[in-house]
């Protein structure tokens, strides 16, 4: 029931992303960078990605997957088609493992992260999961703002 939930918000939160890249009006305003904001839209859409395949994928789904973190925020003008096939190769990749997680697992100690890096000795993946659900959403919370001044 929990790991169906979180499914179910995690392919509902990823669907938000592909309706925010959708929604910029070109692909030029996705990569432009205002004074004062660090980060594009489409930066922190490959972010999501990469941060999303590596832990839940690959580390807990073992679905290969090798992450770049530093491309994830140097890349640029990837075009809107690209960005959106990874949204896509993303949401399988969370789907497909949180349906393979039993529901008792998710009390289980996660090793996926440093549990210090969150404040903690010891994380659940229960815990990590509805971390990286609050990034995400954190994420797509910046991606809108962006694309609202574009």
């Amino acid at each position: 029931m929990i790991t169906t939930t979180l499914r179910e918000i995690f392919e509902r939160e990823l669907n938000k992303l592909t309706e925010e890249i959708k929604s910029y009006p070109n692909e030029e305003s996705i990569w432009r960078v205002r004074e004062g904001i660090k980060n594009s839209g489409g930066n922190l859409c490959l972010h999501i990605c990469g941060n999303l395949q590596h832990f839940i994928g690959n580390d807990m789904g073992n679905i290969s997957y090798v992450r770049n973190r530093d491309k994830e925020f140097s890349d640029k003008n990837i075009p809107v088609a690209d960005l959106l096939k990874e949204i896509e190769t993303t949401k399988k990749a969370v789907i497909k493992t949180l349906e393979a997680i039993p529901d008792s697992d998710l009390d289980k100690e996660c090793v996926a992260f440093p549990a210090h890096l969150l404040g903690k000795e010891h994380i659940t993946k229960f815990y990590f999961l509805a971390h990286l659900l609050s990034h995400l959403d954190y994420h797509i919370g910046q991606i809108n703002y962006h694309r609202r001044l574009t």
